[in-house]
Parts: structure tokens; C-alpha cells; sequence
């Protein structure tokens, strides 16, 4: 049994700078066609110049590869600001709540401030895209539904920004989706096969440590269905973000899941077992290509076949180790092609 996906894309990857850069980036820059990269550096990226600069550095270092850059939502963010990113290709905008998730410190405090809103307001004017890391301070399962309120004033405020809930985590944010036209999500391959089970139900897991967590085993399996269908609303977006082993056996783990070494071979199993291999292709690009008005993009074919693929635990940058998602185990397909 084979399968060939055309033009994968990415709309939600992290592939961190320098060194860990070169280690990482092939593995989502060979298979994708394109991918929306998070502005979450070390050093933000909260303006035009510095955001082409890490574009260039990810173009030097990957072909045939389009990467979508996002500018770092901050108060410096003017009219004349967003026009000069507008100019130079710079579509999207990534807003995260301070303190919610890594590198995250410099955040937006007050999500509905008036600051926001004018930023807010001039990027429904130009058209940009909004991605929003939806939670919000409180019990660490409820924090994406606390968001709700903000998600819904965004919409309601600015019915012609294009807002969309990243690695949407939570069954109860799909009814949002479901109202407000200008609401869209992304989902993760982790939050739509795993559960708070594989992060602590044994032996606590680090590698399995994520923001937003992975849940209960109800939002798993409602937001598979919506993958499965490839629901219109929704595209794929890793949230790939690789760390350190060294880093995830400390004391203070940092939030991420290296996945992208097997994103389409786990996609291709998991939407074989439930009968439901025809919409991949619409999960993985074509809904994208739709929410995003994508076009242009580099040509790429992924040819997929029903084949045993043994997952490396690990690769490595200056000597450090990097986990893989399911690292040992052996999946059912394997990446055979790319063209």
C-alpha cells in the first residue's frame, strides 16, 4: 500500500536558530513544501529586519522550501511597522499571553488592552493573519477554555482578521470554531493521539511535556475526528519544538515535542487504522493552502509506503542528545520519496 502526499505544509513549526537550527530544519524542510515558523526565539522576533534575518538563515540552510515567517505581537507593532513586514511578505503575526508558554516572557499582558486592540485593529486592515497561543492564567487543564472570552471579543471585534487557535488542545474550544467564521485552528499530531496518560499515567515522561497540555482521553478523540475529516476549519501544525535531553531531564523542563522525524509516516498510520487515508491529503495541505490563500508554494511530492519504520530515539547537535517522539518504537509506514 502506498500514498503520495503533494505539497505538505507545516502551519505551525518551530525550528529554533544556529546550531540547533542546522540540526533540526531538514526534517521539515525536506518533506514540507512550506512551513509557518514561530517568532519564540531567544531573542524575539518583535520587528521587520530581525525577522528577515532568521528567514535567510533558514533559506541557507534548506531548498525547495518556503518558510512563512510570523512577527512576535508586541506594542511596538505600529501601522508603518506592520506595512514594511507587509512589504517584504510577512503575513502573519503570533500573539502570545505572557509567561504561557517558552520564550514567552515578553508576552502580551493584557489581551485585551487597548494597545492590543489598535494592533489588532491595524492588522485586520492590512490583512494579516493572527495565530494565537489561546490560554490563559488558571488550572492547567482549563487554560485554553479560560481563553474563550478573549477568542470570542477578537472575533467579534474584528470579524475580517483571520484568527487561529494554535494546537488546539481543548474539545470544548471546537464550538468557537463552529460559530465565528473568522475562527480557525491548527492541531498537533501529539493532541490528536496522545493523552495526559503517555505524559504521566506511568513513569512521568518528559519528552511527552508540551503547552498546551495534552488532555483527557474525550479531547483526544474529538479533535481526531476533526482531523480525520480533514473539518475545513482546520489545518496541521506540528508545534514541532525540539530541546536538549539535558534540558528535558532537569529540574525546570521546558515545554515542546520533538516530532517532526515522523510526522508524515504517524499521520499516515494513524489515519490508515481509522479508515480515513483519503482526507489526509486535505489535512495536510489543502485546507491550509485554503485558510491561508497559499499559492506559489514550492512543488513537493512525499511518497509514503506501508512499511516498517524503526523511529531513532534521538539526534544530536554539539555533541547533545535531541528525543524523537516514539523514539524505539516501529511504525507501520515509511517516508520512501521525496520529489
Amino acid at each position: 500500500m502506498e500514498i503520495t502526499l503533494f505539497d505538505p505544509i507545516d502551519a505551525h513549526l518551530h525550528v529554533r536558530e544556529n546550531a540547533l537550527l542546522k540540526a533540526v530544519l531538514r526534517y521539515s524542510s525536506e518533506p514540507f513544501s512550506a512551513a509557518v515558523i514561530m517568532p519564540n526565539l531567544s531573542k524575539p522576533l518583535i520587528d521587520t529586519p530581525t525577522t528577515l534575518e532568521y528567514e535567510e538563515e533558514i533559506l541557507n540552510h534548506s531548498s525547495n522550501f518556503k518558510p512563512l515567517m510570523s512577527l512576535y505581537f508586541n506594542d511596538g507593532l505600529t501601522l508603518e511597522e506592520l506595512q514594511r513586514a507587509q512589504e517584504k511578505g510577512i503575513r502573519f503575526l503570533k500573539l502570545y499571553p505572557k509567561g504561557m508558554t517558552t520564550n514567552a516572557q515578553n508576552g502580551t499582558s493584557d489581551l485585551l488592552g487597548e494597545k492590543t486592540l489598535e494592533v489588532l485593529e491595524n492588522a485586520q486592515k492590512l490583512g494579516f493573519i493572527l495565530c494565537i497561543h489561546a490560554e490563559q492564567a488558571g488550572f492547567c487543564l482549563d487554560k485554553e477554555f479560560l481563553c474563550h472570552s478573549v477568542l470570542e471579543t477578537f472575533a467579534l471585534s474584528f470579524p475580517k482578521l483571520k484568527i487561529i487557535i494554535e494546537h488546539l488542545s481543548d474539545w470544548r474550544s471546537i464550538a468557537l470554531i463552529e460559530k465565528h467564521d473568522n475562527l480557525y485552528a491548527t492541531l498537533t499530531l501529539h493532541h490528536i493521539s496522545m493523552t495526559l496518560d503517555d505524559l504521566l499515567g506511568g513513569s512521568l515522561n518528559p519528552h511527552c511535556f508540551c503547552k498546551p497540555l495534552i488532555k483527557t482521553k474525550k479531547d483526544q478523540e474529538r479533535l481526531l475526528s476533526l482531523a480525520l475529516k480533514a473539518h475545513p476549519k482546520i489545518s496541521f501544525g506540528s508545534d514541532s519544538a525540539p530541546h536538549f535531553v539535558s534540558k528535558k531531564h532537569s529540574a525546570n523542563i521546558p515545554a515542546g515535542i520533538f516530532s517532526a522525524p515522523i510526522l508524515l509516516p504517524a499521520l499516515c498510520e494513524l489515519f490508515e487504522k481509522h479508515n480515513a487515508l483519503e482526507n489526509l491529503q486535505a489535512f495536510i495541505s489543502d485546507n491550509a493552502k485554503t485558510i491561508y490563500a497559499l499559492d506559489n508554494l514550492p512543488s513537493k511530492k512525499a511518497r509514503l509506503s506501508k512499511k516498517p519504520f524503526i523511529v531513532p530515539t534521538h539526534t544530536l547537535c554539539l555533541n547533545e542528545k535531541i528525543a524523537i517522539l516514539r523514539g524505539g518504537e516501529t511504525l507501520s509506514w515509511n517516508l520512501q520519496e521525496i520529489a
